[in-house]
């Protein structure tokens, strides 16, 4: 089991069920899927762009990344309808433990000017996005292999009912948040 994964069930869950008052396990907001996203506009004048992009991101994750395709055709932008211009990846279960524990504890203080994470990002519906511009704070891959620095968004999405709780259970995981109360 994860570490992480293994803290949230001995420890968070008493936590946030003390603090909203949750009668059931069940009621304690928790962690679904993480989503990690690469739109890939370059791809268009090089295909090779698209295998270096599903490189990396299979390499940040631990899985296998899925090409993403253009849903219609845009003359202004010279895209084709079904052309891969990204690539994005789902992960769930202990994966997902893995993959947060290494985003909180290694790759946030990597970031360059790094301050903490912006309490606005929440959709209102209790996920969390936040994004990267450059994908070399992951200790994962190599400076040196790699071919341009590209962006990468994070989805965390959880059962959470709103935003409140979902920043309590984030908080609980330690994510280094600037401010500390929700507006």
């Amino acid at each position: 089991m994860a570490r992480l994964q293994d803290y949230y069930r001995k420890d968070v869950i008493k936590k946030l069920k003390a603090k909203f008052g949750y009668k059931s396990v069940m009621q304690v907001p928790r962690v679904s899927k993480i989503t990690l996203n690469m739109g890939l506009g370059e791809a268009m004048d090089d295909k090779k762009v698209i295998a270096a992009a599903m490189s990396d991101l299979e390499k940040i994750a631990g899985q296998k990344p899925v090409a993403t395709i253009a849903r219609k055709s845009i003359a202004g932008f010279k895209l084709r309808e079904n052309w891969p211009i990204g690539c994005k990846v789902t992960i769930r279960g202990e994966r997902m433990y893995e993959f947060l524990d290494r985003l909180i504890s290694i790759a946030l203080p990597r970031v360059r000017d790094f301050r903490g994470l912006s309490i606005k990002s929440f959709d209102g519906r209790g996920n969390y996005s936040l994004g990267f511009k450059e994908q070399i704070v992951f200790p994962e891959i190599d400076y040196d292999k790699i071919d341009a620095l590209r962006g990468l968004d994070i989805t965390i999405t959880t059962t959470a009912k709103n935003d409140k709780e979902a920043q309590a259970l984030l908080e609980a995981f330690s994510f280094p948040f600037k401010e500390k109360d929700m507006g």
